[in-house]
């Protein structure tokens, strides 16, 4: 059946709690805005994370001069609500493992560090470059919530959080654990802003998922987690399961995925199976949908490839957070037991124009009372690692 999603939390652009992320989803409000976190000489707009680390820290309740990367940060805010959300004591003497996901790691402290030492001779304090590795992140938010059980960091760029939530499925499935918390978490840096300026793929204007006239990608940053157990205990809400998922590989291109869509097709089907649902059983997409030429194109000929003339109705969420790479899949995976729990599908409201020869319309007012059954949720990553969860009404 699958394991049981108990607990959800979320940080993003659009709200710095679950609740908030919601309301912002129904009332078609925008995350996307200037930056102002930190300098860029590159004029785009981002999904911004409104507190600075200075608050997320004074929120948190930790040491105003302990350093914490912004990757640590937002995790623990959003692992902590998902917890809660779960209503688990992590001191309870359960098995709970930690599964979290970045693509920058502490990479926001590194750069500090290179200007520093770029400066003068011996400068850079070395505290910023100890959290650099993705690893430092997941210790940091288990420390800091105590959870001592097993912990693991994935890190296959944008399909890194759907993986976290297959790993904790496998290892509840074969009793290793009572509780995983997966998901994940990327900040803004001038690392990835920078890195995907070069790939030329990023949009000037609010990016246009699936439009014909799409240009590029929003970068945001988030943290996205679920609280997964076998079954729900008395006093639980099971939101949804995680039916099915798979994860695939074209190994078409290091930065794009097959224009014929072989991998996300391979994806869509293997989680699919792994559901024993078939396509027609599809009530949602909440699509990859980035707004790149690839990317789309790649995806929009998959799902025709999968879904024939039947298409189910589908969105993109990335007009709301931007893009949030590593975390994308956890944030998502929220969003998609929002759209089960509260039977609700979310818009892609700047949609115009069909890209040519696909003829696909991704929705763009709210669909309440939608019949949401069953959601697939994409997570397309560099290097041709892609990933599509399945997630069911219990």
């Amino acid at each position: 059946m699958g394991s049981c999603v108990v607990g959800i939390g979320a940080i993003s652009a659009i709200g710095n709690n679950v609740e908030e992320n919601f309301e912002s989803l129904v009332s078609k409000r925008t995350g996307i805005s200037a930056l102002t976190h930190f300098h860029t000489s590159l004029n785009v707009p981002v999904g911004q994370v409104d507190w600075t680390n200075e608050q997320l820290k004074e929120l948190l309740g930790l040491p105003a001069k302990k350093v914490y990367s912004r990757t640590a940060l937002l995790g623990m805010v959003a692992v902590k609500e998902a917890l809660r959300d779960a209503g688990i004591d992590p001191r309870s003497g359960l098995r709970i493992g930690l599964i979290s996901s970045t693509s920058a790691g502490g990479m926001d402290l590194s750069e500090n560090f290179y200007v520093d030492m770029k400066e003068k001779e011996n400068g850079g304090r070395l505290r910023n470059v100890v959290s650099h590795d993705c690893g430092d992140s997941t210790e940091q938010i288990a420390e800091a919530l105590g959870i001592n059980g097993f912990l693991s960091t994935i890190s296959t760029a944008c399909s890194s959080s759907a993986n976290a939530l297959m790993l904790a499925d496998r290892l509840l499935n074969h009793d290793q654990l009572d509780v995983v918390v997966a998901g994940g978490i990327d900040p803004l840096c001038k690392f990835t802003i920078n890195g995907f300026n070069s790939l030329m793929i990023l949009d000037k204007e609010l990016c246009r998922p699936f439009d014909a006239t799409r240009a590029g990608l929003n970068l945001g940053e988030a943290a996205g987690f679920v609280v997964l157990q076998r079954e729900k205990k008395p006093g639980q809400k099971c939101y949804c399961r995680l039916a099915g998922y798979a994860n695939a590989n074209d190994a078409y291109h290091q930065t794009a995925t097959s224009p014929d869509g072989d991998g996300p097709l391979l994806a869509m089907q293997g989680a699919l199976k792994k559901a024993g649902l078939r396509p027609e059983d599809v009530d949602y997409v909440n699509v990859h949908g980035t707004g790149t030429g690839n990317n789309d194109q790649s995806e929009g000929t998959a799902m025709r490839r999968l879904f024939g003339d039947r298409i189910p109705r589908f969105s993109s969420t990335k007009v709301y957070t931007g893009h949030t790479l590593g975390a994308a899949g956890g944030i998502e995976a929220v969003y998609s037991a929002l759209a089960i729990s509260r039977d609700v599908i979310f818009p892609t409201y700047n949609f115009v124009n069909p890209i040519e020869g696909l003829d696909m319309k991704p929705e763009t007012e709210v669909i309440r009372n939608a019949g949401v059954k069953v959601v697939m949720s994409n997570s397309f990553g560099f290097g041709g690692n892609v990933s599509s969860l399945v997630f069911s009404a219990e």
